[in-house]
């Protein structure tokens, strides 16, 4: 078969506009999908956090009073990027607000997506939509667009990049979609007066996935549900769970720019270098005889930092390791950060915000990185963890369950330390077998080297995308 005509459809993209993962993977998958040579058109809002000169974005002329486009391309490749240019909605100083028309913004550019193709004469084979943000698409192609021959044969999947957020508003959003049926919605949501965007996604998308395997099966579960897992369950025949992959040009400690000392597996004595470096830079205590724990993260609940709050204070007080923090969010997680900080200023750092040149170095100084997630669809830390010779101490969950295999000092097998119980105690004794076996040189001289040999490259995750464009394309 030749190539695939791809729609992809996101409200994040890096490095135009980021929050979380899902920039990431709207860059790096379409990317790979190019290089395999798909046809790939990537449509995001032109937010007003977007600087259309520094990143060489070029006006198209359409015939619309709507909106009009900009184009780019994502870096390091030829794939077009199409950016919807609406400055009355998208014109923000967030990407995400909590403004009463936040529904609107995004059903508008669900819209004003499909209707680019229209103008631009796109006859596309799938759209693929990620979350909530993009998850109407399915249900306008069905009905406002039905008319329309350009689009009639186009498929749809949709991407679940965490089911937490459902884009859940006022039932007023009705009125807005125009769509006369009510067959079209959920019974339940239509009698609270409420809609639900990524369940009305889920409804009509033609094929559903998510992205690690571990996440897919979870999702059909109360537990991790969120009140989808019925529906979930019902279409779980149309449901794939396909674990993201690391973008090893940007996340490769061999040449990344951001990191004083580059190395590999053969010359760890540098990543020693990045260390001590880091910890001189970060005005800690001399690195070289200790190890350095690392953490880069979203401060929320869903981070497991409930449990570093009752482990971590008790691990600093009787073992002489280092901490380096980077993240922001709730400021009860940031607060307990600041503190430790203050209690421990020589071996804690913590860096409130977000700094990518920082990211990487934690990356390439840690000796151990912390990802104790309650949940974790994907997460993608873990797998540059393993490149850059940190080793990961996650909880067996999502994503995390998925890249991360747990140590066996015995066979010598495993790249992690891997907890089940979601307890002080099961992080506690996570963090004491990891400080265990890095007393022990060859033991950690051999979670290092299998680490740093795992593959999660795109290329792989790729195909198994374009295996489901091609089934749906069949049917």
């Amino acid at each position: 078969m030749g190539p695939l005509r791809i729609a992809f459809l996101a409200s994040e993209l890096t490095p135009f506009a980021k929050i979380g993962g899902l920039a990431d993977v709207a860059e790096s998958l379409p990317r790979t999908l190019g290089k395999l040579g798909h046809d790939v058109r990537v449509f995001v809002p032109l937010y007003g956090v977007i600087d259309r000169e520094a990143h060489g974005l070029e006006p198209l002329t359409i015939d619309s009073s709507e909106f009009s486009l900009y184009q780019g391309v994502i870096p390091r490749s030829d794939v077009p990027v199409f950016f919807v240019d609406c400055p009355r909605l998208f014109d923000r100083g967030a990407i995400y607000t909590n403004d009463d028309d936040e529904p609107l913004r995004f059903l508008f550019f669900c819209r004003a997506a499909i209707e680019a193709c229209q103008y631009l004469g796109f006859e596309m084979d799938v759209f693929h939509v990620n979350d909530w943000q993009t998850a109407l698409v399915p249900l306008l192609l069905k009905t406002t667009y039905a008319w329309d021959k350009l689009l009639e044969n186009a498929k749809t999947l949709l991407t679940i990049h965490n089911l937490a957020y459902q884009g859940v508003f006022a039932g007023d959003v009705y009125d807005a979609l125009e769509i006369e049926d009510p067959g079209y919605f959920d019974a339940d949501d239509r009698r609270a007066g409420v809609i639900n965007f990524l369940k009305t996604g889920l409804l009509h998308a033609d094929q559903l996935s998510t992205v690690s395997p571990t996440y897919a099966r979870e999702i059909q579960t109360p537990e991790q549900g969120y009140g989808l897992e019925g529906l979930l369950r019902e279409r779980s025949s149309s449901l794939t769970g396909i674990l993201n992959g690391v973008d090893y040009d940007a996340w490769n400690p061999s040449k990344d720019r951001f990191i004083p000392f580059r190395y590999s597996e053969k010359s760890l004595f540098r990543k020693k270098k990045n260390k001590s470096a880091l910890a001189d830079q970060l005005d800690l205590a001399p690195a070289a005889d200790k190890p350095l724990l690392g953490m880069v993260t979203r401060m929320s609940a869903q981070k497991g930092i409930d449990l570093l709050e009752r482990v971590l204070p008790e691990v600093l007080s009787r073992e002489p390791v280092l901490l380096v923090v980077l993240g922001t969010g709730e400021a009860r997680y940031e607060s307990f950060f600041a503190s430790l900080q203050l209690r421990f200023p020589e071996r804690v750092c913590f860096h409130r915000g977000f700094n990518n040149e920082l990211a990487h170095w934690i990356e390439a100084a840690a000796d151990m990185f912390l990802m104790p997630s309650r949940y974790e669809p994907c997460g993608l830390n873990q797998m540059y963890s393993l490149k850059y010779g940190a080793v990961p101490i996650v909880r067996k969950t999502g994503g995390l369950a998925d890249s991360v295999q747990l140590f066996d000092p015995a066979t010598r097998e495993g790249t992690g330390i891997v907890f089940s119980h979601y307890t002080p105690d099961g992080m506690r004794w996570a963090l004491d077998m990891a400080l265990g076996l890095y007393g022990d040189t060859e033991a950690w001289r051999a979670i290092v080297a299998n680490g740093m040999a795992a593959d999660f490259s795109w290329d792989l995750q790729a195909e198994r995308y374009v295996a489901i464009y091609r089934q749906l394309l069949i049917h």
